[in-house]
């Protein structure tokens, strides 16, 4: 028997697939879909931003403001709660954080519209639909109105929904351009090895094809936690037999990577959105000299990297592999898949490993004899820590350039960071509506 989730994500599914056929079928001219967005129109928001950024005390604090918001939200339409996860405090800091990034942004509104198409594809897998952006705008402007009470003025409302509306509008057209592309995609378990205490290797099967590139990250939702998702990387370049690999290390903190690592057993089903990242190799640098830097889970990428580099022959490669540790407490741990990459190296000439502590290593150390030609690729462990008090991916990004490595030659992503920048739109449970 399917569960209401299960009914509903069908139902979406069978809509989309009457709008996709309505859309080819109908002459271009006399096509009428009620929800085919227009593009969204970037305008000079310098003002709004002025205007909404010092009257911010008005309704502050943001996270007061949140809570009033969802609270009008579900009292007004309370069919809207199913499409959150059953806590809200991860998707109220979140949404807290899109505000204070779309005022902050508001002046590079073309930015903001590629951003947001982004966050629109990917809310496709939540179940959201274009109309129930209408119910939030309302609560919005509501909680807002009840917050600043009179000092609250007409052109306060005016900048915000403009505000709004470049977001929604932008959210509304990325869903709409992604039609012909399945919302989720149900995949059952095939494997479930735990590698480590609290670290498992999960090889997947999707129901329908799955077409990504080597180095992408995908969302994934256990039927544990339905409506709560968080990204991993792919571990495995795609193979004929349809199979994909994740690595997931549980945080002991009853979310998505605690029922993916303790809940689920080979046989089991999981929920796929679709793929994305910035990790994935161009075929004009198969032949160029790489160096990949990981640590603990941010391996995943980088083995899926070094398969579809070992799979085309038509270049001379030389790649290092730099790989860390997991983090604090973890520097004496062995890499959970040593054997694995122990076997892949033998007979690999083009491949050097060096292995070192993922905030310590010194890159300019690592045998590349020409830094200014090589490209660089970096995953680290969320559990990885900057000894700068920087970000982890900061802190090397800040090192590779000394060693003398060109800001275009470096490529990483904030996969599973949790927050909405311009090189990562797709984030975990991040949106303006859902969750």
């Amino acid at each position: 028997m399917n569960t209401p989730s299960e009914d509903y994500h069908a139902l979406l599914a069978r809509h989309d697939a009457m709008r996709l056929r309505r859309r080819i079928l109908a002459p271009a001219d006399t096509r009428t879909d009620r929800w085919t967005a227009e593009a969204p129109r970037a305008y000079d928001g310098t003002a709004d931003q002025l205007l909404i950024s010092d009257a911010l005390p008005l309704v502050a604090p943001m996270e007061e403001l949140i809570a009033d918001l969802y609270r009008v939200l579900f009292e007004r339409h309370p069919y809207l709660r199913a499409l959150f996860p059953e806590s809200m405090a991860f998707q109220q800091d979140h949404l807290a954080s899109i505000f204070h990034y779309l005022i902050g942004n508001l002046h590079h509104t073309d930015e903001l519209i590629r951003v947001f198409g982004q966050l629109g594809r990917d809310h496709r897998k939540l179940g959201v639909r274009p109309a129930q952006f209408g119910a939030f705008e309302e609560a919005l402007i509501e909680a807002l109105r009840l917050r600043a009470g009179i000092r609250w003025t007409g052109a306060l409302e005016d900048a915000w929904l403009r505000m709004l509306h470049l977001a929604v509008s932008a959210m509304v057209r990325g869903a709409d351009e992604a039609i012909a592309e399945p919302p989720s995609w149900e995949a059952t378990v095939t494997s479930h090895e735990l590698r480590a205490p609290g670290l498992a290797v999960l090889r997947v099967r999707p129901h329908q094809p799955y077409t990504f590139a080597a180095g992408q990250y995908a969302s994934l939702e256990s039927p544990l936690l339905e409506q709560a998702w968080r990204p991993y990387y792919l571990a495995r370049a795609p193979h004929p037999d349809g199979e994909l690999e994740f690595h997931v290390r549980a945080r002991g903190a009853g979310g998505v990577s605690d029922a993916l690592v303790h809940g689920t057993r080979t046989g089991g089903t999981v929920r796929l959105g679709a793929p994305r990242g910035a990790l994935a190799l161009p075929d004009h640098l198969l032949s160029a000299d790489l160096l990949l830097i990981a640590s603990g889970t941010g391996w995943a990428p980088m083995k899926a990297l070094l398969q579809r580099i070992d799979a085309d022959r038509s270049g001379v490669h030389r790649v290092r592999l730099l790989l860390g540790h997991g983090g604090p407490g973890r520097a004496g741990e062995e890499m959970y898949d040593a054997a694995g990459l122990e076997a892949f190296r033998r007979n690999r000439p083009w491949l050097t490993v060096v292995t070192a502590d993922a905030g310590g290593a010194r890159f300019e150390d690592t045998g590349a004899r020409s830094p200014a030609r090589q490209h660089a690729f970096v995953a680290l462990s969320p559990e990885a820590a900057g000894t700068t008090g920087a970000g982890p991916e900061q802190e090397v990004v800040a090192r590779l350039a000394a060693a003398g490595i060109p800001q275009t030659h470096l490529h990483l992503d904030t996969a599973g960071r949790g927050t909405v920048t311009g090189r990562s739109a797709s984030t975990t449970r991040t949106g303006l509506l859902s969750a």
